[in-house]
C-alpha cells in the first residue's frame, strides 16, 4: 500500500509536513459560523446606535468618545464585513482566513474602543474574536 503523504526532507526539516487534525478542521468551521453571526449582531448593534441613539448609555470622560452615530456606523460597516469573511471562511476560501484574522483584530479592536458602552457585550465579543484568530491561525493548508 503506497503512502500519499510527502516523504520528509530537508524542506521540513527532516519531519514529515504537519497536518490538521479533525478537531482543527472543526474549528475553523466554528469560527466561520462565530464570525457570520457576530457580523450579524454587529451590524444589528450599529443599526440601533444609528436609529435609536438615545439608547446607548455614553461615558462622559472617555478618551475615545464618538458620537453614538459615528459608532454605529462603525459596527454597521465593520458588521457587514466580518460576516462576508465569515461566509467565505465557511466556504473554504483560503483568502478567507488570513483575511478573517486581520478582520477580527479590528473587530477586536472596535469592541475593546466599545467597552464602556456596552462592557459585557464588548468582553464577549472580544473573547469571541480571539478564538476566532487562534483557529484560523492553527489551520494548515493541506
Amino acid at each position: 500500500m503506497a503512502s500519499t503523504s510527502v516523504p520528509p526532507g530537508p524542506a521540513t526539516g527532516g519531519l514529515p509536513p504537519r497536518q490538521n487534525s479533525g478537531w482543527v478542521s472543526g474549528l475553523v468551521l466554528f469560527a466561520g459560523v462565530v464570525m457570520l453571526v457576530t457580523g450579524l449582531l454587529d451590524l444589528f448593534q450599529g443599526i440601533v446606535a444609528v436609529a435609536q441613539d438615545e439608547l446607548i448609555v455614553t461615558t462622559p470622560n472617555y478618551v475615545f468618545k464618538f458620537d453614538v452615530t459615528s459608532w454605529g456606523w462603525i459596527h454597521i460597516i465593520l458588521g457587514l464585513v466580518v460576516a462576508l469573511v465569515g461566509l467565505c471562511v465557511l466556504r473554504g476560501m483560503a483568502w478567507a482566513r488570513y483575511t478573517g484574522i486581520a478582520v477580527a483584530s479590528l473587530s477586536l479592536i472596535s469592541s475593546f474602543l466599545w467597552l464602556p458602552y456596552y462592557p459585557l457585550w464588548s468582553i464577549v465579543i472580544i473573547a469571541l474574536d480571539i478564538f476566532v484568530i487562534w483557529a484560523l491561525a492553527v489551520y494548515r493548508q493541506d
